[in-house]
């Protein structure tokens, strides 16, 4: 007999990557690349989602041509991907009717301040978890509903789709064939009641959205249907989904109440496993799905960074500083630190625990002697803080201070960040063997359908750390050098709210 393979589909925000698994869960194949980000206006991030679409179709072709496979030796696929980047495409053709607007999109921020002051915000965090930010998919989709010549009234009609990248994807797929989406991907639309696990009237009703454009929510492990025979070959069952946080919880083997897991690729998120307590932030953290499987769910307590590799991505591609990423260890480790330099990365506003839509981002303590090394140090930095950020505000909210945390995502590679990290968390941190455990989670989840686990402990018996960092920083100068950043995070904030 063959061997059998887990197909993952790693749709992200700066780009898209396919990836095949063993039963070990080793990666045996990769393919991956970049895509256009669009900026139309201040604030404003778009996505071609039929360019997303065919880049996805050619990595999945590529890979099974690299591995010298069939299609018949997929045993399912994974799909995981950005959340809250919402699409709005036609039924009966399958094109999009404008560019998605991105999860970082801040273009619905006064509607927000809005519905703020009208006193809507306690509601919708008690139904979905979430707190009301253009981050979420229901504005943006609102938005294009209002702006899209005559898509209103075609929603209404019913001749329109809505999705997360995941529920574009999956059509596509299956040529139209199925238009549905996961739990933890419906669970970020500030559209769905999680404690019911079911899309919400009222929730529809306050942001006007047509219900017939939703899709079906359904498991992360589910057999959502079949690939078009002709895009790989055969027909190849898609029977996992995840948004890409909550695919890395899974990848992460974090299936215990009180495990932690944090993720560093565009942005930067952490998640808390709560079990099957739903717990309500008092510091402005997000109550989430943590993952839904055989009809039980499991909740997370989770914290956002909207930026974290993207601020090295600004810096390489904006400023030219370096022409690599890889670089950013050996200028950090050789230098000496970032001499009192803080880089808030506020470029589309700040997330958890501020959710500042207006504040935008800072280089604060610069001098004569300040460098190319420094500034570099001070974005690293940043992501480090903003991690502190949220360990904080968990352990405000209850949760017991983890003594090690498990990283993952292209930036944890660089030693001098992970350590860096352990030093500013005062934890461990520990680097599992795969850190691209996004896609691994996918095809967990895939595997779990396809009858490879049995259950989720058989998946966290192929877990295993790569190697673990320290924190060796004295706790009087830990906290003084987050003091700083703090100060720094209030600067940049003042100058907004001054601004606005």
């Amino acid at each position: 007999m063959q061997e059998q393979y887990l197909m993952a589909i790693d749709q992200g925000t700066t780009s898209s990557r396919v990836m095949l698994f063993n039963r070990g869960g080793e990666c045996v194949q990769v393919a991956q690349q970049e895509f256009a980000q669009y900026f139309p206006e201040d604030g404003w991030v778009e996505h071609d989602a039929s360019e997303i679409w065919q880049q996805c179709l050619r990595l999945c072709q590529q890979v099974l041509k690299q591995a010298n496979i069939t299609a018949a030796q997929i045993a399912g696929i994974g799909i995981t991907n950005q959340r809250e980047t919402t699409v709005l495409w036609d039924k009966a053709t399958g094109e999009p009717l404008a560019n998605a607007i991105v999860w970082q999109d801040r273009r619905t921020a006064r509607w927000c301040d809005e519905l703020k002051q009208q006193g809507h915000e306690s509601m919708v965090q008690a139904r979905t978890g979430l707190l009301l930010d253009p981050y979420f998919s229901a504005t943006k989709l609102a938005w294009l509903l209002d702006h899209v010549p005559q898509a209103r009234e075609r929603a209404e009609a019913g001749e329109l789709a809505f999705g997360t990248m995941d529920t574009w994807l999956l059509w596509q797929l299956t040529q139209g064939q199925v238009h549905a989406t996961d739990a933890t991907n419906a669970s970020r639309t500030l559209l769905f009641n999680i404690h019911e696990q079911r899309w919400d009237q009222a929730l529809l009703e306050l942001f006007n959205i047509p219900a017939c454009l939703l899709p079906q929510v359904h498991d992360s492990a589910h057999e959502f249907g079949h690939t078009a025979a002709e895009f790989l070959g055969a027909a190849v069952p898609i029977l996992g989904i995840a948004g890409d946080q909550q695919a890395a919880l899974i990848g992460q083997a974090c299936f215990e109440p009180g495990m932690v897991k944090s993720t560093y690729g565009t942005g930067c998120f952490m998640i808390l496993n709560t079990g099957k307590v739903a717990v309500t932030s008092a510091n402005r953290l997000l109550t989430t799905v943590a993952y839904r499987l055989n009809g039980e769910v499991t909740y997370g307590l989770e914290g956002s960074i909207f930026v974290a590799g993207a601020a090295i991505q600004w810096l390489r591609d904006g400023l030219k500083l370096i022409s690599h990423a890889s670089e950013t260890e050996e200028l950090a480790s050789k230098g000496a630190g970032s001499r009192g330099v803080y880089f808030v990365p506020a470029f589309t506003g700040l997330g958890a625990p501020w959710w500042d839509p207006h504040a935008r981002g800072a280089l604060l303590g610069l001098t004569r002697d300040t460098g190319i090394a420094e500034v570099v140090t001070a974005g690293l930095e940043a992501v480090c803080y903003q991690t502190l950020d949220l360990l904080e505000a968990m352990v405000a909210d209850g949760a017991q201070r983890p003594t090690v945390l498990r990283v993952d995502g292209g930036m944890v590679v660089n030693n001098w960040l992970s350590q860096r990290l352990a030093d500013i968390l005062g934890a461990t941190v520990a680097r599992p063997q795969v850190t691209e455990t996004t896609a691994l989670g996918a095809a967990y989840l895939a595997g779990l359908q396809a009858g490879w686990f049995k259950n989720t402990a058989e998946i966290a018996a192929h877990w295993r750390s790569e190697k673990e960092f320290t924190g060796a920083l004295p706790e009087t100068e830990r906290l003084a050098q987050h003091q700083g950043w703090r100060d720094a995070v209030l600067c940049v904030r003042s100058s907004a709210n001054n601004a606005s």
